[in-house]
């Protein structure tokens, strides 16, 4: 399944050079506000050392993880959602993302100016966040004058439509998370694709000599995200744009001086597969070994339709093994005769970390 995630922030706070880093793409890098104007778009391995282990059991041809795609997006500034910057270009950008990661500048620097003059990330935070709302809100006040128009043609859904955009109205003019909604009226939400309703991720971006410690901003940003129940990584801009240029021998011995057992990108592709209640399940053999992305409560059918969907259409039954069984005992047919390999049918929910074989017909 498509995975991406936009990244955001406002100018200067170190988008362009962790998309670099991420992508080893070569989005330019200025001291200026909006030197990214249409977004760079790269696909991101997801680090995930089951996989690596499964290459070494199989040794197979080919090794395939899954992967995100990281949208770079241009810097937001205030009054975007009225036109100032690149305003609502930026905000179409933002709206065909799955998900968000929110890039925070936690570091000064002379050499880089704040567009704002100092760094305040609760401030930067708020910017973004209240320019996010405004959209919506203009979104939604959209909605209500069509659905009026559709009251008065005797629609019958138009009252109970009428009911969830006054509410969600209500919530955006206040600050209130729109989350007290039954399944049905989620799926509106979804219609609608509100910018405050995608998952959020918080990148903390600090200088070198704070990336073990933190700073208060950090801090700060952690804060923030624990009240809106968000996740927060921290991440150095300076030290992703070293390791990026750096051989795996180099990179490991780099992040070894550091105290790290990974680099922060590893981290925030990490997450943001997580902020997407996304789990992975295997395909194993000689031929290759592959990561593949689903979301979390999927039926073995739907999941068979993600490798082909001959597979989806013919589905017969799941081969299911857990990659920690086949870890422990080495072999397949180990697993086998402990009675660890299942026989599952098209119902079964996939669990993370299932290494699948499916069988079909067609």
């Amino acid at each position: 399944m498509g995975v991406n995630c936009g990244i955001l922030g406002l100018p200067n706070v170190g988008k362009s050079t962790l998309f670099n880093a991420l992508t080893a793409a070569k989005a330019q890098v200025a001291n200026y506000p909006f030197c990214t104007i249409d977004p760079n778009v790269g696909i991101v391995a997801v680090p995930d050392p089951r996989l690596q282990t499964l290459a070494e059991l199989y040794q197979p041809k080919k090794t395939t993880p899954a992967s995100v795609e990281f949208v770079d997006i241009a810097g937001l500034v205030k009054g975007a959602s009225e036109g100032e910057g690149l305003g609502n270009k930026f905000l179409s950008h933002v709206r065909e993302v799955s998900a968000l990661v929110h890039v925070v500048r936690c570091f000064d620097d002379p050499d880089v100016i704040h567009v704002h003059g100092a760094v305040n990330p609760a401030h930067d935070i708020d910017i973004i966040e209240t320019e996010l709302a405004l959209s919506d809100l203009e979104t939604v006040l959209k909605r209500i004058e069509k659905t009026e128009k559709k009251k008065k043609t005797g629609d019958k859904t138009a009252a109970r439509e009428m009911e969830l955009l006054l509410k969600i109205k209500t919530g955006l003019e206040t600050g209130k998370p729109l989350k007290e909604f039954s399944p049905e009226d989620k799926g509106f939400l979804k219609e609608i694709n509100l910018l405050t309703t995608k998952p959020l991720l918080y990148a903390a971006n600090v200088p070198e000599k704070d990336i073990q410690t933190g700073n208060p901003w950090v801090v700060q940003v952690k804060q923030i995200a624990k009240d809106k129940n968000a996740d927060c990584v921290v991440v150095s801009g300076a030290v992703e744009a070293e390791i990026a240029s750096l051989s795996a021998e180099e990179r490991k011995e780099y992040l070894d001086e550091l105290g790290l057992e990974e680099s922060g990108l590893a981290r925030l592709a990490r997450k943001a597969y997580g902020i997407l209640n996304l789990i992975t399940f295997f395909t194993a053999g000689k031929d290759e070994c592959r990561a593949w992305t689903i979301k979390k409560g999927t039926r073995a059918q739907q999941a068979a339709g993600e490798i082909h969907s001959d597979i989806e259409r013919g589905f017969i039954r799941a081969e299911v093994m857990s990659c920690q069984d086949l870890f422990q005992y080495k072999t397949e047919a180990a697993v086998k005769e402990k009675g660890l390999l299942r026989l599952e049918g098209k119902e079964y929910e996939v669990q993370d970390g299932d290494i699948i074989y499916f069988r079909f017909n067609v």
